[in-house]
């Protein structure tokens, strides 16, 4: 059969299309992932943060082929900065996938940008002859290639690795992000922020005993590492990370995000990926991968 196009569902949280996109993204990244910029992992965070621009969901393109997603045209937050993901024996539709964005998934001023990998020079030379032009603004990750056996850290006395299947104190939990996060003062804790904290982590595919915190001697998060891994596929994603100030230069980030990847080593992982180029991750085994740009049309 054809491929042939529709439009995501006005429904948000994870309805049936979320999931539909999600095994699409496990699919097309199984074996060696192809699209390390947008993992599943990378989709469920989006979905459950409050910045998700949910009356735009039908703006999400997906083309098909006998029922089955082969491509989308989506953003992460808001229209504006679009990403496309295909499967790769479905290049063919990028013509038809531009001319969707530029008709479809401008922000509100008219504006759109689109991230390209920096190696695609087909892509490049298609978006130039649309009027594309490259921009300063990118998207780099990097890779940690996990041996369990090599993976080692040390804490300082009286901090310990826990879980959030050992408990997930909400406000706890907020208040490390935030202050990891380098806010000013002390968090907002309105019933309104500890719920969406409740739902940054009620993602029907992330695992409790894989999101890490150190808890210090007074029994706060000093640390807090959230890991997206599917036992079905060969990598894991990394995303957030943060430490507070209070507690940082003390190697906590490091023992973290350390126990974290050697938890989905142990489950069957092979890559640990995170999103980001910080000196930090390099220094303790990650190292850096081919990042990609956003071209920007007027």
């Amino acid at each position: 059969m054809p491929v042939s196009f529709r439009n995501y569902n006005a429904e948000p949280g994870f309805s049936d299309d979320f999931n539909r996109v999600r095994n699409f993204l496990v699919r097309i990244n199984r074996k060696n992932p192809i699209q390390y910029h947008f993992e599943w992992g990378r989709w469920e965070w989006a979905f459950s943060l409050p910045f998700l621009d949910t009356a735009s969901l039908p703006k999400i393109g997906l083309w098909q082929e006998d029922g089955e997603i082969v491509a989308i045209a989506t953003y992460e937050t808001a229209p504006g900065s679009i990403y496309f993901i295909l499967d790769q024996d479905y290049a063919y539709l990028k013509t038809e996938m531009l001319e969707y964005a530029m008709n479809n998934l401008r922000d509100s001023q008219g504006k759109l940008q689109i991230l390209i990998h920096n190696a695609d020079r087909e892509f490049q030379k298609l978006a130039a002859a649309f009027g594309f032009v490259p921009t300063q603004d990118n998207e780099v990750s990097s890779v940690f290639d996990i041996a369990v056996e090599k993976i080692h850290y040390t804490l300082p006395s009286g901090y310990m690795i826990r879980s959030l299947a050992d408990e997930a104190d909400l406000f706890k939990l907020n208040r490390v992000l935030w202050r990891g996060f380098n806010h000013t003062g002390d968090p907002p804790e309105t019933p309104d922020d500890i719920e969406k904290r409740r739902v940054s982590i009620s993602g029907p595919h992330l695992k409790h005993d894989l999101c890490i915190y150190v808890q210090s001697p007074e029994g706060e998060y000093a640390t807090y590492c959230g890991m997206w891994y599917d036992s079905t596929t060969r990598y894991a994603l990394v995303e957030p990370v943060a430490t507070d100030p209070t507690y940082r230069k003390l190697g906590l980030g490091k023992a973290a995000v350390l126990e974290a990847v050697k938890r989905c080593g142990l489950q069957g992982a092979k890559q640990a990926y995170v999103g980001s180029s910080q000196q930090f991750y390099y220094q303790i085994g990650f190292h850096p991968l081919p990042g990609s740009t956003f071209w920007e049309i007027r």
